[in-house]
């Protein structure tokens, strides 16, 4: 169990950005799963810090980003938060190379409240009244959330106390607000700047849910665009040696 003291503050949800369909864009716009985007944020620092190539991030579930690029939204990389939604990309002829897995994500169980201990078992007691988790059709931390529950026997006992967050950011704003108790979020947020430091959390054993493997690919608008060889070069970069300290910086597994 790793315990931080509590400061009232939400995440800043303000970062997720829209990308105007109608106008031109010269940057490389990557499509990123909401637990990625404070590392994201980091990696696009070193990046643009390295090249003349500049980045604009759009961040939400997996899934949601997903319906977006099949209804031809002009995004140059998708960063998901899995392998099956790339894949289905692909499988679907979004993308000519398959998706490579960059890094695999952990579940923590959070509480904003310092005086809370997040404790799987603790999810059935009475004074917890709301659990925030990701929405699981759409968000693959919602998926490994309700896994956990299933696991523990839990899932029937706090099914009328959950609430749904359109992706792990709006999640983690759901907890971070007092507006649930407790909640499943990913380790990435909670070691984030605009996160650490607050309340109490537990890292969530990773044999109860199945890997959190999560993949990106480079998408076929990149491959009509001028922006070709700087989409490559951002989705090269991921790989690095560079950005795999950084995913390690921020909880994640890399090989």
């Amino acid at each position: 169990m790793r315990k931080f003291g509590f400061k009232a503050t939400l995440i800043g949800v303000g970062v997720l950005l829209v990308v105007a369909c109608s106008r031109p864009n010269d940057k490389v716009v990557v499509a990123t799963a909401a637990n990625v985007q404070f590392v994201m944020q980091a990696l696009q620092k070193e990046f643009e810090k390295q090249t003349d190539t500049r980045l604009e991030i759009v961040v939400g579930s997996s899934g949601k980003l997903t319906a977006q690029i099949r209804e031809g939204a002009p995004f140059d990389l998708f960063v998901s938060a899995d392998t099956r939604y790339p894949q289905e990309i692909f499988d679907n002829g979004g993308a000519e190379t398959r998706p490579r897995v960059y890094a695999r994500g952990a579940l923590v169980l959070w509480a904003s409240d310092s005086t809370i201990t997040p404790d799987i078992q603790r999810l059935a007691d009475p004074e917890i009244k709301k659990i925030a988790l990701a929405n699981p059709e759409t968000a693959p931390y919602g998926t490994a959330a309700v896994q956990v529950l299933n696991k523990a026997g839990l899932y029937n006992q706090v099914k009328s106390k959950l609430v749904y967050g359109e992706s792990i950011a709006q999640t983690t704003q759901y907890i971070a607000a007092g507006a649930a108790e407790m909640g499943f979020t990913a380790l990435s947020m909670v070691l984030s700047p605009e996160i650490k430091g607050q309340g109490r959390w537990s890292e969530l054993d990773s044999a109860d849910y199945s890997p959190i493997n999560q993949a990106a690919i480079l998408l076929k608008h990149s491959e009509s665009s001028p922006k070709k060889q700087k989409s490559q070069e951002f989705y090269d970069f991921l790989y690095s040696e560079q950005a795999k300290a950084l995913f390690r910086k921020y909880g994640y597994w890399v090989e």
